[in-house]
């Protein structure tokens, strides 16, 4: 594939992989004998391998979703480098979903929370399908979570229900805790998608956390963040800021509904959306097991389409590392 990068530079094969040079064959030696006494002490080997599951939305220039693409449509740069190889390309419409509803609970979108309750409990009856789980939580100054994952949407409508809105609002603290102890410690055979819907206004007042520590945390965790504005103000003020930065570092999208009833309207734009997307699984080159930040640099070879992915993930620490 084909990219040309923004500092003008040649374009470069991203996609392809090299062929490593012929080793030379290492002179056999003969095994060191075990000392006498002494139990043979058993051989372990360790193989540590990174594979980057990176899901992405592509549209058109007047936000349409765009199907049927091919790997070859893309380049990609991991760290500011090609990618080593890449394992899979696929437009993972039926992807597993691992996903969770935050309401804002807090006294300030009191008016505007029955809208919260009844557009979050037609989504949950349209999306989620066999192998998905869902989550629902309502947050004010405490995270409040009557539901943890399940597949039954009778128990998720129970647990919307049973939320009351009142209390200052801990958003930052509310988002980087959830992703903490519902994502993070996910465990799942296969490739599955992580994504949070945050509806609120964007306020926060009461959170210890900062805006970065839980953008940080949803990285971490692999999880995308759509957001939904209850502020239908003509503006948005820092809020709807939060929110738009919240959503675009993680690969989500921010929605601003114009009147309360256009709530249900992003719940059904981000529906269509985790049914349209596709999913890129490659091994990042020169890759090291630090914990540091890489940086992900997407882009269609189209330049008719737009793709929106994370902005880049966290390496993980070796297993050993305390």
């Amino acid at each position: 594939m084909i990219l040309a990068t923004a500092f003008g530079c040649a374009a470069l094969p991203l996609f392809a992989q090299q062929t490593p040079a012929p080793a030379t064959p290492a002179a056999p030696t003969a095994p060191e004998p075990t000392p006498t006494g002494q139990p043979d002490e058993p051989y372990k080997l360790v193989v540590r391998t990174a594979e980057v599951n990176l899901v992405f939305t592509v549209t058109d220039k007047k936000g349409r979703f765009i199907t049927g693409l091919k790997r070859e449509n893309f380049g990609l740069l991991d760290d500011g480098r090609p990618p080593e190889a890449v394992n899979k390309f696929t437009q993972q419409t039926n992807l597993p979903l691992r996903l969770g509803v935050m309401l804002d609970t807090s006294s300030s979108i009191r008016q505007r929370f029955k809208f919260e309750q009844d557009a979050a409990i037609d989504f949950f009856l349209q999306v989620l399908h066999t192998n998905d789980r869902a989550f629902i939580e309502g947050f004010d100054i405490q995270r409040n979570l009557p539901q943890d994952f399940t597949n039954n949407v009778d128990l998720l409508n129970q647990g919307i229900r049973k939320l009351r809105p009142g209390g200052g609002t801990a958003l930052y603290d509310a988002l980087y805790n959830t992703c903490k102890d519902q994502m993070l410690t996910l465990r799942d055979e296969g490739a599955v998608r992580r994504a949070i819907i945050l509806v609120s206004d964007g306020d926060d007042n009461y959170s210890r956390a900062y805006q970065a520590d839980a953008i940080k945390m949803c990285q971490r965790a692999e999880t995308i963040v759509y957001t939904i504005s209850t502020d239908i103000s003509p503006s948005k003020g820092k809020g709807g800021e939060v929110l738009r930065k919240i959503a675009e570092a993680t690969g989500g999208q921010p929605f601003y509904p114009v009147k309360l009833e256009d709530v249900a309207v992003g719940f059904r734009n981000i529906e269509e959306e985790l049914r349209s997307q596709y999913l890129l699984a490659y091994r990042p080159a020169e890759f090291k097991q630090d914990g540091a930040f890489r940086t992900i640099y997407l882009q269609s070879t189209d330049s008719r389409y737009h793709v929106r992915a994370k902005t880049g993930y966290f390496a993980p620490r070796p297993p050993d590392e305390k």
